[in-house]
């Protein structure tokens, strides 16, 4: 039923509306129901959960449970607890004064219960819109259960003359504030056990106990809670009478393939309009850029139980804009295209996304970005041109001969960072055997994408150790594969 609340704003005109009172989980249940009649998308601008997260995240709704998000670092679970607003109600009537939102057909708090005794049907209402419904806590060590239940107030006592066994001295914590509303509590496992278990009767039994007082309040909330397997051994856990109390726990994951990934940066992204304007990405680059991510989940030299975010794929993508950005404004250009050589611009941006392990400290993070990013480069490259085997025949030819005898003969090629784009184009279109690999192997790749294209198998040569690769202060000098040895570099 939809009031209009610029129209009501008496118990009377709330009654003669044939307004009628309903829980949250009622309400979100009706809501998600109605948006799945009628095949909307009910959380927008979530990737690659289609098929597994959501479906799991609207049975536990149907449900009516609470629920807890567990997952790794970056995987939407806060994104998800918060887009659960729109399946509110836009607005619904509150007691007007009341601190814990109390519905004025279901009054809970002494002050709704009198205020109601006192005025009937002229109590006055007011209106509160769903995006005021959502309470959020971080679970840190010096979290209360004051802070989230309540206390008892001596100002307030002193103030109105009452005794400290007059419950009006309560002071309500931001559960009981957070009534008829989504409470979130986010990173569970780093709540202290003995503040976890103060949540028992609010889950369960709906009534609440501060400082011996225990009231009876049947509060009406949605709870959603967040967690990290990883904290469960590291830093504590979620307490098993608590989980019991919860209805369902869904696991999130990562993106399973790069597609998802890249329209979760591409959504996400803080970038200048300026930056979109001046620098062209290549589909390419945007593969790679995501490739890092996925090169890093499976790593050797990264704790795989810490995670890899989605977060270090947007910052590296912002990363790899601003790279670009700079050497338009260093040059005087008006416009440029993505390097492969600009990537050295997301390592700051990779470094400190990912926990190592002990063989990951002894290469360093700014190494383990370096490889992460080589190894990407190399998974790309088997899509665009012929593998590379890892044993050969002696003397077998191969579709990379030409070019590597091109490095071989000549001294090598440079591509500095601050190249103007007529040398950048000038330096890839000096080695004729790389056009020709092109030609040959990619026709119809889009012209404007050749040239990091060229690049790509540059780097996928010096991945496959064809080539060598050196990174000097003002950018990459490739060679033969023992030309930097023999020129000393």
């Amino acid at each position: 039923m939809k009031l209009n609340y610029k129209e009501i704003s008496t118990l009377a005109e709330l009654k003669k509306a044939g307004y009628k009172s309903k829980s949250i989980k009622d309400e979100l249940r009706d809501n998600l129901r109605n948006k799945i009649k009628n095949g909307e998308t009910t959380f927008e601008g979530v990737w690659g959960y289609e098929n597994t997260v959501i479906p799991e995240l609207e049975r536990a709704i149907l449900s009516r449970h609470n629920i807890n998000l567990l997952g790794l670092r970056g995987q939407a679970k806060t994104r998800l607890a918060r887009l659960m607003i729109t399946l509110l109600d836009e607005w619904i009537p509150v007691v007007e004064g009341s601190e814990i939102n109390d519905d004025p057909l279901q009054p809970m708090s002494r002050y709704a219960i009198e205020l109601l005794k006192e005025k009937g049907d002229k109590t006055p209402i007011s209106w509160m819109h769903r995006d005021d419904r959502f309470y959020e806590k971080l679970a840190t060590p010096d979290v209360t259960v004051a802070d989230l239940i309540g206390d008892v107030d001596p100002i307030k006592a002193a103030n109105l003359k009452l005794s400290y066994a007059d419950e009006r001295v309560l002071h309500f914590g931001m559960i009981p504030r957070a009534n008829r509303c989504i409470f979130v509590i986010n990173e569970l496992p780093d709540l202290q056990a003995r503040i976890q278990v103060s949540l028992f009767n609010i889950l369960q039994e709906g009534d609440i106990q501060i400082r011996g007082f225990k009231l009876r309040l049947p509060l009406d909330l949605q709870f959603i809670f967040t967690a990290n397997p990883e904290d469960y051994t590291n830093r504590g856990s979620i307490v098993t009478p608590l989980k019991d109390r919860i209805g369902s726990q869904i696991l999130t994951h990562y993106p399973e393939n790069i597609e998802t990934a890249r329209k979760i940066t591409e959504q996400e992204s803080n970038l200048d309009s300026r930056q979109e304007d001046v620098v062209y990405v290549p589909s390419i680059a945007k593969d790679i850029l995501e490739q890092i991510s996925f090169e890093a989940r499976k790593s050797e030299y990264v704790d795989v139980k810490s995670g890899v975010s989605a977060r270090t794929s947007i910052t590296a993508f912002e990363n790899l804009l601003s790279t670009a950005e700079r050497r338009t404004l260093l040059s005087g250009a008006e416009a440029t295209t993505i390097r492969l050589s600009d990537f050295v611009g997301v390592i700051p941006a990779i470094t400190g996304k990912i926990e190592l392990v002990y063989e990951g400290e002894q290469e360093g993070a700014d190494g383990v970005a370096s490889l992460l990013l080589d190894e990407a480069v190399k998974t790309i490259f088997t899509t665009y041109f012929p593998v590379i085997n890892k044993l050969e025949r002696k003397g077998e030819e191969t579709p990379y001969d030409e070019l590597i005898q091109w490095f071989y003969d000549g001294e090598g090629v440079d591509l500095d960072d601050d190249f103007t784009e007529e040398e950048y184009v000038r330096a890839l279109n000096n080695i004729p055997p790389l056009t020709q690999l092109i030609k040959e192997y990619q026709p119809d790749f889009e012209e404007k994408d050749k040239n990091f294209l060229k690049e790509v198998l540059l780097w996928g040569l010096v991945a496959h150790k064809k080539l060598s690769k050196h990174r000097f202060s003002e950018g990459y000098q490739f060679n033969d594969l023992y030309g930097n040895y023999i020129s000393g570099l």
